[in-house]
């Protein structure tokens, strides 16, 4: 399997997670605000600190901001980030997926996504959560978690800063289910890790929500094959149940950059795509 070197040492645990509750969600977005602050106000209005959600079609950003994947000039990190883009006008979603949670004792997001610019080119990358403003009020379907949170801290692995699993106190009483924030470590494949993970807890069935981090290259179902290494993906749709012989098997649909302006997306193929610095995303027990 493709691995990259990192730059600090590898813990053994390879799977960061906190059990809590949730609940899906819609939330409505108000215009005219930085969108982390649209979506964190939107959240604390039902209960939640914490979540996950995907970003719909025609979501509008301007003032938009936004970085892509690079090379890193320094063996301080394996992968790094591009200068910072600002497209004039505005600039809709197409597909993407977003992290909420806290960074520094303030509400922070991590979000990738595809979008079309005003003067129609296509594009992807990280969106600046600072930099980045709703342009019209919009509805997202979400999930808010509780008991467990998304909290950014040093990774000394990949020498970032990155959202990790924590537990948090209850403070919706009305979120209930089995929902486990989880974060993939670097150089294992996504759906070994996602059905070992499940296997071990007698989860016969779930359904991936959210979904932000970066593969190493993509190999997709269909053939289509990604080989710079340094990606940008959001999880478009996933899930894990029974396949036909009775084990396990988990379906993973993505949109990705990479490190040279390259986009995808499609289901990915099953044992063929290792993580590269993270992946965060709640897995819902059914």
């Amino acid at each position: 399997m493709r691995s990259i070197a990192q730059p600090g040492p590898a813990p053994a645990e390879r799977v960061q997670w906190a059990q809590g509750g949730g609940r899906q969600l819609v939330l409505d977005l108000k215009p005219g605000q930085l969108l982390l602050d649209a979506i964190g106000k939107a959240f604390a209005a039902q209960g939640f600190r914490s979540g996950v959600l995907r970003l719909p079609a025609g979501l509008p950003l301007a003032p938009f901001a936004y970085v892509m994947p690079a090379l890193s000039a320094t063996p301080e990190h394996a992968a790094f980030y591009s200068e910072t883009f600002r497209p004039d006008g505005v600039t809709r979603i197409e597909t993407g997926a977003l992290t909420f949670g806290e960074r520094d004792g303030a509400s922070f997001f991590h979000g990738h996504a595809l979008w079309r610019e005003a003067d129609g080119r296509r594009n992807g990358g990280h969106i600046l959560p600072d930099q980045s403003f709703l342009a019209e009020a919009v509805q997202v379907e979400a999930v808010g978690i509780d008991g467990a949170c998304f909290i950014a801290g040093h990774d000394p692995e990949t020498n970032f800063k990155l959202f990790m699993p924590a537990e948090w106190p209850q403070a919706a009483p009305q979120a209930g289910g089995r929902f486990y924030a989880l974060r993939l470590r670097p150089n294992q494949d996504v759906f070994t890790a996602l059905e070992s993970f499940c296997a071990e807890r007698g989860i016969a069935r779930a359904v991936i929500h959210g979904g932000v981090g970066s593969t190493i290259g993509a190999r997709f179902a269909g053939g289509q094959i990604i080989e710079p290494f340094a990606t940008e993906i959001a999880i478009t749709s996933g899930s894990l149940a029974p396949g036909r012989s009775g084990a396990l098997e988990a379906e993973i649909t993505i949109a990705l950059v990479d490190y040279t302006g390259g986009m995808a997306q499609g289901p990915l193929r099953r044992g063929d795509n290792p993580v590269l610095m993270t992946l965060e995303l709640v897995l819902e027990a059914e």
